[in-house]
Protein backbone atom coordinates (compact mmCIF):
# COMPACT_ATOMS: atom_id res chain seq x y z
CA UNK A 1 0.00 0.00 0.00
CA UNK A 2 2.54 2.40 0.77
CA UNK A 3 4.94 1.43 -2.19
CA UNK A 4 1.48 2.14 -4.25
CA UNK A 5 0.89 5.08 -2.72
CA UNK A 6 4.98 6.42 -3.39
CA UNK A 7 4.42 5.17 -6.76
CA UNK A 8 1.12 7.50 -7.14
CA UNK A 9 2.95 10.46 -6.05
CA UNK A 10 6.22 10.24 -8.14
CA UNK A 11 3.82 9.90 -11.12
CA UNK A 12 1.72 13.09 -10.09
CA UNK A 13 4.80 15.31 -9.53
CA UNK A 14 6.01 13.86 -13.23
CA UNK A 15 2.28 15.19 -14.39
CA UNK A 16 2.94 18.50 -12.84
CA UNK A 17 6.56 19.02 -14.02
CA UNK A 18 5.32 17.88 -17.63
CA UNK A 19 2.91 20.84 -17.93
CA UNK A 20 5.11 23.18 -16.21
CA UNK A 21 8.27 22.38 -18.33
CA UNK A 22 6.81 21.34 -22.00
CA UNK A 23 6.05 24.37 -23.09
CA UNK A 24 9.20 25.69 -22.50
CA UNK A 25 10.57 22.41 -24.51
CA UNK A 26 8.43 23.17 -27.23
CA UNK A 27 10.16 26.69 -27.35
CA UNK A 28 13.54 25.44 -27.08
CA UNK A 29 12.48 23.39 -30.06
CA UNK A 30 10.77 25.75 -32.05
CA UNK A 31 13.90 27.69 -31.75
CA UNK A 32 15.91 25.65 -33.64
CA UNK A 33 13.12 24.98 -36.54
CA UNK A 34 14.51 25.66 -39.82
CA UNK A 35 10.60 26.26 -40.43
CA UNK A 36 8.62 29.60 -39.31
CA UNK A 37 6.09 27.20 -38.90
CA UNK A 38 4.98 26.21 -35.77
CA UNK A 39 3.38 22.70 -36.43
CA UNK A 40 5.90 21.28 -39.05
CA UNK A 41 9.77 20.40 -38.69
CA UNK A 42 11.85 21.93 -41.50
CA UNK A 43 15.07 20.77 -40.32
CA UNK A 44 18.36 21.63 -37.47
CA UNK A 45 19.53 25.38 -38.19
CA UNK A 46 20.69 28.11 -35.82
CA UNK A 47 19.94 31.02 -38.43
CA UNK A 48 17.24 32.78 -35.72
CA UNK A 49 20.04 32.88 -33.39
CA UNK A 50 22.15 34.61 -36.13
CA UNK A 51 19.15 36.94 -37.07
CA UNK A 52 18.57 37.34 -33.61
CA UNK A 53 21.82 39.55 -33.04
CA UNK A 54 21.42 41.51 -35.96
CA UNK A 55 18.01 42.07 -35.18
CA UNK A 56 18.10 45.97 -33.66
CA UNK A 57 14.46 46.43 -32.85
CA UNK A 58 14.64 42.87 -30.82
CA UNK A 59 18.31 43.80 -28.64
CA UNK A 60 16.82 47.42 -28.14
CA UNK A 61 13.69 45.74 -25.78
CA UNK A 62 16.11 43.49 -24.40
CA UNK A 63 18.75 46.38 -23.30
CA UNK A 64 15.67 48.08 -22.24
CA UNK A 65 14.01 45.21 -20.39
CA UNK A 66 17.60 44.50 -18.29
CA UNK A 67 18.32 48.22 -17.98
CA UNK A 68 14.50 48.54 -16.32
CA UNK A 69 15.02 45.10 -14.48
CA UNK A 70 18.20 45.74 -13.06
CA UNK A 71 17.54 49.36 -11.99
CA UNK A 72 14.36 48.92 -10.54
CA UNK A 73 15.23 45.77 -8.22
CA UNK A 74 18.58 47.38 -6.94
CA UNK A 75 16.35 50.96 -6.03
CA UNK A 76 13.83 48.64 -4.52
CA UNK A 77 16.24 46.49 -3.09
CA UNK A 78 17.84 49.42 -1.31
CA UNK A 79 14.48 51.29 -0.31
CA UNK A 80 13.17 48.12 0.71
CA UNK A 81 15.49 46.66 3.16
CA UNK A 82 15.59 50.34 5.04
CA UNK A 83 11.64 50.07 5.08
CA UNK A 84 12.16 46.87 6.21
CA UNK A 85 14.07 47.42 9.09
CA UNK A 86 11.88 50.77 10.00
CA UNK A 87 8.51 48.25 10.20
CA UNK A 88 10.49 45.69 12.21
CA UNK A 89 11.24 48.63 14.49
CA UNK A 90 8.21 49.66 15.01
CA UNK A 91 5.46 48.78 17.96
CA UNK A 92 2.57 46.35 17.34
CA UNK A 93 0.15 48.46 16.40
CA UNK A 94 2.42 50.55 13.94
CA UNK A 95 4.02 47.19 12.69
CA UNK A 96 0.65 45.87 11.53
CA UNK A 97 -0.50 48.78 9.84
CA UNK A 98 2.60 49.07 7.69
CA UNK A 99 2.32 45.60 6.97
CA UNK A 100 -0.73 45.67 5.76
CA UNK A 101 -0.03 48.26 3.33
CA UNK A 102 2.90 46.89 2.09
CA UNK A 103 0.47 44.09 0.79
CA UNK A 104 -1.94 46.43 -0.88
CA UNK A 105 0.50 46.55 -3.89
CA UNK A 106 0.75 42.33 -3.89
CA UNK A 107 -3.09 41.79 -3.48
CA UNK A 108 -4.44 44.87 -5.93
CA UNK A 109 -4.96 43.90 -9.66
CA UNK A 110 -2.38 44.81 -12.16
CA UNK A 111 -4.67 46.72 -14.11
CA UNK A 112 -5.59 48.77 -11.56
CA UNK A 113 -2.16 50.11 -9.84
CA UNK A 114 -1.35 50.37 -13.52
CA UNK A 115 -4.46 53.12 -14.84
CA UNK A 116 -3.51 54.62 -11.57
CA UNK A 117 -0.19 55.31 -12.35
CA UNK A 118 -0.46 56.25 -15.64
CA UNK A 119 -3.23 58.96 -14.67
CA UNK A 120 -1.01 60.14 -11.75
CA UNK A 121 2.20 60.52 -14.12
CA UNK A 122 -0.03 62.14 -16.70
CA UNK A 123 -0.75 64.85 -14.28
CA UNK A 124 2.77 65.37 -13.14
CA UNK A 125 5.67 64.00 -15.51
CA UNK A 126 5.30 62.63 -18.99
CA UNK A 127 5.37 59.53 -19.57
CA UNK A 128 8.53 58.01 -20.87
CA UNK A 129 11.68 55.18 -19.28
CA UNK A 130 11.11 57.60 -15.87
CA UNK A 131 7.81 57.05 -15.63
CA UNK A 132 8.02 53.43 -16.33
CA UNK A 133 11.28 53.03 -13.84
CA UNK A 134 9.29 55.03 -11.16
CA UNK A 135 6.07 52.48 -11.48
CA UNK A 136 8.52 49.50 -11.39
CA UNK A 137 10.38 50.24 -8.37
CA UNK A 138 6.94 50.84 -6.38
CA UNK A 139 5.50 47.61 -7.07
CA UNK A 140 8.99 46.15 -6.41
CA UNK A 141 9.48 47.21 -2.77
CA UNK A 142 6.64 45.36 -1.23
CA UNK A 143 8.43 41.96 -2.43
CA UNK A 144 11.70 43.29 -1.23
CA UNK A 145 9.98 44.37 1.78
CA UNK A 146 8.14 40.45 2.72
CA UNK A 147 11.63 38.37 1.52
CA UNK A 148 13.67 40.78 4.32
CA UNK A 149 11.07 41.01 7.39
CA UNK A 150 11.71 36.82 7.87
CA UNK A 151 15.25 37.22 8.15
CA UNK A 152 15.27 40.48 10.19
CA UNK A 153 12.42 38.42 12.74
CA UNK A 154 15.40 35.67 13.54
CA UNK A 155 17.97 37.93 13.86
CA UNK A 156 20.06 37.89 16.48
CA UNK A 157 20.14 41.01 18.38
CA UNK A 158 22.47 40.36 21.12
CA UNK A 159 25.79 40.29 18.90
CA UNK A 160 24.13 43.62 17.59
CA UNK A 161 23.75 45.26 21.32
CA UNK A 162 27.26 43.86 22.02
CA UNK A 163 28.83 45.85 18.98
CA UNK A 164 27.23 48.91 20.41
CA UNK A 165 28.20 48.17 24.28
CA UNK A 166 32.04 47.65 22.56
CA UNK A 167 31.92 50.91 20.96
CA UNK A 168 30.34 50.07 17.77
CA UNK A 169 28.40 53.30 16.13
CA UNK A 170 24.88 52.71 14.73
CA UNK A 171 25.75 52.86 10.92
CA UNK A 172 29.02 50.41 11.16
CA UNK A 173 27.22 48.24 13.56
CA UNK A 174 24.08 47.42 10.86
CA UNK A 175 26.85 47.32 8.09
CA UNK A 176 29.12 44.68 9.70
CA UNK A 177 26.30 42.74 12.44
CA UNK A 178 23.33 43.42 10.62
CA UNK A 179 23.72 43.27 7.51
CA UNK A 180 25.87 40.25 7.09
CA UNK A 181 22.96 38.27 9.04
CA UNK A 182 19.62 39.26 6.49
CA UNK A 183 22.14 39.04 3.34
CA UNK A 184 20.46 36.08 1.74
CA UNK A 185 17.15 38.27 2.65
CA UNK A 186 18.61 41.04 1.02
CA UNK A 187 19.73 38.79 -2.25
CA UNK A 188 16.56 36.97 -2.25
CA UNK A 189 13.86 40.41 -2.21
CA UNK A 190 16.67 41.38 -5.47
CA UNK A 191 15.99 38.62 -7.48
CA UNK A 192 12.62 38.44 -6.56
CA UNK A 193 11.84 42.22 -7.89
CA UNK A 194 14.37 41.45 -10.74
CA UNK A 195 11.72 38.64 -11.51
CA UNK A 196 8.88 40.61 -11.52
CA UNK A 197 10.15 43.85 -13.40
CA UNK A 198 11.17 41.57 -16.21
CA UNK A 199 7.75 39.78 -16.24
CA UNK A 200 5.69 42.61 -15.72
CA UNK A 201 3.59 43.59 -18.83
CA UNK A 202 -0.01 45.58 -17.44
CA UNK A 203 2.11 48.33 -15.57
CA UNK A 204 4.68 48.67 -18.53
CA UNK A 205 2.15 49.04 -21.20
CA UNK A 206 0.24 51.69 -19.25
CA UNK A 207 2.77 53.86 -18.06
CA UNK A 208 5.68 53.80 -20.56
CA UNK A 209 5.46 56.08 -23.66
CA UNK A 210 6.21 56.16 -26.66
CA UNK A 211 9.66 55.12 -28.11
CA UNK A 212 9.93 53.18 -24.91
CA UNK A 213 9.63 48.69 -25.71
CA UNK A 214 9.94 45.98 -23.33
CA UNK A 215 10.20 42.52 -24.45
CA UNK A 216 6.84 41.87 -23.22
CA UNK A 217 5.54 45.48 -24.79
CA UNK A 218 6.88 44.73 -28.30
CA UNK A 219 5.75 40.52 -28.14
CA UNK A 220 2.52 41.90 -27.08
CA UNK A 221 2.82 43.80 -30.42
CA UNK A 222 3.77 41.74 -32.54
CA UNK A 223 1.23 38.77 -31.85
CA UNK A 224 -1.27 39.94 -34.78
CA UNK A 225 1.45 40.01 -36.99
CA UNK A 226 2.78 36.43 -35.94
CA UNK A 227 5.80 36.44 -33.31
CA UNK A 228 8.86 36.06 -35.07
CA UNK A 229 11.32 33.11 -34.61
CA UNK A 230 14.04 35.13 -33.24
CA UNK A 231 12.03 35.36 -30.25
CA UNK A 232 11.87 31.59 -29.73
CA UNK A 233 15.61 32.01 -29.39
CA UNK A 234 16.19 35.27 -27.13
CA UNK A 235 13.22 33.11 -24.79
CA UNK A 236 15.35 29.92 -25.23
CA UNK A 237 18.44 32.34 -24.19
CA UNK A 238 17.21 33.32 -20.91
CA UNK A 239 15.49 30.33 -19.99
CA UNK A 240 19.37 28.88 -20.49
CA UNK A 241 20.87 32.17 -18.41
CA UNK A 242 18.10 32.06 -15.75
CA UNK A 243 19.11 28.37 -15.44
CA UNK A 244 23.06 28.25 -14.89
CA UNK A 245 22.15 31.20 -12.59
CA UNK A 246 19.61 29.59 -10.44
CA UNK A 247 22.20 26.40 -10.60
CA UNK A 248 24.87 28.18 -9.75
CA UNK A 249 23.39 30.04 -6.78
CA UNK A 250 22.17 26.36 -4.96
CA UNK A 251 25.57 24.89 -5.74
CA UNK A 252 27.28 28.22 -3.96
CA UNK A 253 24.63 28.18 -1.02
CA UNK A 254 25.55 24.52 -0.53
CA UNK A 255 28.59 24.85 -0.60
CA UNK A 256 27.96 27.53 2.78
CA UNK A 257 26.13 25.14 4.41
CA UNK A 258 28.27 22.51 4.01
CA UNK A 259 30.92 24.54 5.51
CA UNK A 260 28.82 26.32 8.38
CA UNK A 261 27.84 22.34 9.42
CA UNK A 262 31.95 21.66 9.45
CA UNK A 263 32.40 24.56 11.58
CA UNK A 264 29.55 23.90 14.31
CA UNK A 265 30.66 20.50 14.86
CA UNK A 266 34.33 21.42 15.05
CA UNK A 267 33.38 23.17 18.03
Amino acid sequence: MVRLKNVFMKCYLALILLFLYAPIFVLIVLSFNDSRSRVTWGGFTLRWYSALFSNRQILEALRTTLFLGLGSAAIATVIGTLGAVGIQAMRRRGYQIAMSVTNIPILNADIVTGIAMMLWFVRFIPLGFGSVLIAHITFNIPYVILSVMPKLKSLNLSIYEAARDLGAGGVYAFFHIVLPQIGSGILAGFFMALTMSLDDFVITYFTKGAGVNTLSTMIYGEIRKGIKPEMYALSTLLFAVIFVILLLFNLLSGKGKNTEDIIERSR
